[in-house]
């Protein structure tokens, strides 16, 4: 790395630095960067470096608070959902349970019914849905008179007489 960039001082400078005795070479003949740092302070680009570290440092946790908000409001709607949800169950248990007692309490009520003929019998007498359509019935059996099929024979073709194989050859049609 050249120093003279790195520090922004010329080359005369620092040779002229050398020559007074304000910075040593290293047994190679180079200027160790310790003693750079020591005599010019930080070279320019590693301060500007650290800045942009800090500035980056900043944007990271803005960027890290503004993903905790967003994950805390997608918390809180997580949340709610799970509440109407927990309701709607609760509602529809609610709901089959009802349908349970009913079922079973018109279980309970079909039975007498059953039990008392006489009740079941004025039931027919008043519904009419339930008398026997009588006037239908013989039209459908004399339908089911008329439409019997007759068996017809299917019509038999002649077979041929058999050729023998000269014949086949020179009568083709006899």
């Amino acid at each position: 790395m050249d120093a003279s960039k790195a520090f922004k001082k010329s080359r005369t400078t620092i040779y002229e630095d050398l020559k007074n005795g304000k910075l040593s070479r290293d047994n190679d003949g180079l200027i160790d960067l310790s003693e750079l740092i020591r005599v010019y302070g930080n070279p320019i680009g590693v301060q500007s470096s650290t800045r942009t570290e800090h500035v980056q440092k900043d944007v990271q946790m803005n960027v890290q608070s503004e993903i905790e908000n967003v994950l805390k409001d997608q918390i809180s709607l997580l949340k709610s959902q799970l509440d109407l949800a927990n309701q709607r169950e609760k509602s529809l248990m609610q709901h089959i349970e009802d349908l349970t007692h009913r079922i079973e309490f018109k279980g309970v009520l079909e039975t007498p019914k059953n039990e008392n003929p006489n009740q079941y019998e004025s039931n027919m007498t008043t519904d009419p849905r339930s008398e026997p359509e009588s006037k239908y019935e013989g039209s459908t059996t004399e339908a089911l008179k008329e439409n019997k099929r007759i068996p017809v024979p299917e019509p038999v073709e002649e077979t041929p007489k058999k050729r023998g194989l000269l014949s086949r050859f020179f009568l083709p049609n006899g």
